[in-house]
């Protein structure tokens, strides 16, 4: 570990939306222009989509091994979402924050109020779309989920939004540019804090 990680410490940014409000594409362009960046990937027993590969957008798993996960201990938070298991394993977490590293967590608002009440530190920031005729049409656009599914998330979705206060930042994905600059600011700005520097002079001996 270097001088530099004794008095600059990781950081957890957890991030949430509805269905629809375009935060894995938001989260997905922050992670591609941060280096220092990771991602946590998630457990969840749903059936993969389309476009999703294993142990890349998610670990999938089925519900017994995700339920002996639980029993064990495995998860930091896990969470029952439109029908299915979602969980984020507790030594991915630790160890990247140990490590000095900042870790993005991509989770429901389920997950967020446990990791809030269960860790006590992290960085919350909420996506939502303008409206929810709009999250409906974005969602009808995925032709991902039939009828039944895409009610259940617009259900979902208005139930989640009402949580906005929770967190710490709310960000409104009206465009996505405009977006991405108020998520990347969050994430720039949570790193220039001072708590965050135990000694100044170590600070100013590191950009020697």
């Amino acid at each position: 570990m270097s001088e530099h990680k004794t008095f600059k410490q990781g950081k957890l940014f957890v991030v949430s939306a509805p269905s629809g409000a375009g935060k894995t594409t938001l989260c997905n362009k922050l992670l591609e222009n941060n280096k220092a960046l990771r991602y946590s990937i998630s457990y969840t027993t749903r059936k993969p989509r389309f476009d999703e590969a294993d142990k890349v957008d998610y670990f999938f798993i089925d519900v017994p091994e995700f339920k002996k996960m639980i029993d064990d201990g495995e998860f930091i938070e896990w969470a029952e979402v439109h029908g299915n298991y979602y969980g984020t394993s507790r030594l991915t977490v630790e160890s990247i924050i140990g490590e000095g590293g900042d870790v993005l967590l991509d989770i429901d608002p389920q997950g967020a109020r446990q990791l809030k009440a269960t860790l006590g530190y992290g960085v919350y920031i909420f996506i939502t779309a303008p409206s929810i005729k709009e999250l409906e049409k974005r969602l009808r656009n995925r032709r991902t989920e039939p009828e039944d599914v895409m009610k259940l998330r617009l259900d979902n979705a208005r139930k989640e939004i009402r949580l906005f206060s929770e967190y710490d930042y709310i960000i409104m994905n009206r465009n996505f540019d405009e977006a991405y600059k108020h998520l990347e600011s969050v994430y720039i700005a949570e790193h220039l804090k001072t708590e965050d520097v135990k000694d100044i002079y170590e600070l100013m001996k590191e950009e020697d």
